[in-house]
C-alpha cells in the first residue's frame, strides 16, 4: 500500500513538473508571435474615399469610385491584421460623415472631409491611407498613383514604397509618387499617411479590372507590402 502511494505521487509530481516546464515554453511561442508581427502594436485608419450620396469618380458604364474604395479597404484591412496592425475604416457602410441636417451635397463633402480628419487623428495613428480612384473626360489614362504631403518626411517614404509595390507588382504604370500641398486630408491629419488613387474609372480596360476581386485583393496586397517596407525601411532608396 505505501509502495503505491509513492509511486502515485511520484507521478502526480511528473505530470507537475512537465506542465511547469511546458506553461512558459508555451508562453514564450505566444509572445515570439506577437513579437514577430511585423506591424505589431501599430494602428492604422484605412479611409474608403466617398460614399453615401457622394459616389466618387464614375465610369461610363455606372461604376462609382464609392463602391470600389470600400472594397479595396476591406481586403487591406484584412492584410495588415493579419500582420498584428490595429485597423480602423473612416467608414464601414456605404454612407459619408456627415450630419443629416449639413444641407447641400457640396455642404456634406465639407462636413465629410472634416469629419475624417478629425477621426484620423482621434485615433492617434500611426499611419493612415485615403484610398480613391480617378476618371477624367479622356479615356486613354491609366495606373495607380500615390500622393503624399511634401512636408512630411515620413508621408513621402510611405508614399514612394507603396507606389514603387504597386508599380513592380502590378506593373499598370510608371508614375511616381507625388507630392501635393492642395489635398485637404494630407495637409490637416498630423500622422504619417498617404492618398491612393488605384486607378482609372475612365479607362475601359482598368475600370474592368477595378471591378474584378481579384485585382482589388493584388492592389491591396501591393499596398499592404509597400506599407511593410516602409515599416521596416523607413527611408525610401530615393529619398536618400
Amino acid at each position: 500500500m505505501i509502495r503505491k502511494m509513492k509511486t502515485f505521487f511520484w507521478l502526480i509530481g511528473i505530470v507537475a513538473l512537465v506542465c511547469l516546464v511546458s506553461y512558459p515554453i508555451q508562453e514564450a511561442k505566444d509572445a515570439w508571435t506577437i513579437w514577430s508581427s511585423p506591424l505589431s502594436g501599430k494602428v492604422v485608419v484605412l479611409d474608403p474615399g466617398h460614399g453615401g450620396p457622394d459616389g466618387g469618380a464614375e465610369g461610363s458604364d455606372g461604376t462609382q469610385e464609392k463602391q470600389i474604395t470600400l472594397k479595396l479597404s476591406r481586403y487591406l484591412q484584412d492584410y495588415l491584421q493579419e500582420a498584428g496592425a490595429l485597423v480602423y475604416l473612416t467608414r464601414y457602410e456605404d454612407e459619408d460623415l456627415s450630419s443629416d441636417g449639413a444641407g447641400s451635397l457640396s455642404r456634406r463633402k465639407s462636413e465629410d472631409i472634416r469629419n475624417r480628419v478629425q477621426y484620423i487623428d482621434e485615433k492617434e495613428v500611426d499611419f493612415y491611407l485615403s484610398i480613391h480612384l480617378n476618371a477624367i473626360p479622356s479615356g486613354q489614362w491609366r495606373g495607380a498613383q500615390t500622393f503624399y504631403n511634401p512636408n512630411s518626411e515620413e508621408s513621402e517614404n510611405l508614399a514612394k514604397f507603396i507606389q514603387s509595390e504597386i508599380k513592380t507588382n502590378l506593373e499598370n504604370t510608371t508614375r511616381e509618387a507625388l507630392g501635393l500641398k492642395n489635398i485637404y486630408i494630407l495637409k490637416k491629419v498630423e500622422a504619417p499617411g498617404a492618398l491612393v488613387e488605384a486607378g482609372f474609372l475612365s479607362n475601359d480596360q482598368e475600370r474592368e479590372l477595378l471591378k474584378s476581386d481579384d485585382y482589388q485583393r493584388k492592389m491591396a496586397a501591393s499596398i499592404y507590402q509597400g506599407v511593410l517596407r516602409f515599416v521596416t525601411e523607413r527611408e525610401h532608396p530615393s529619398s536618400k
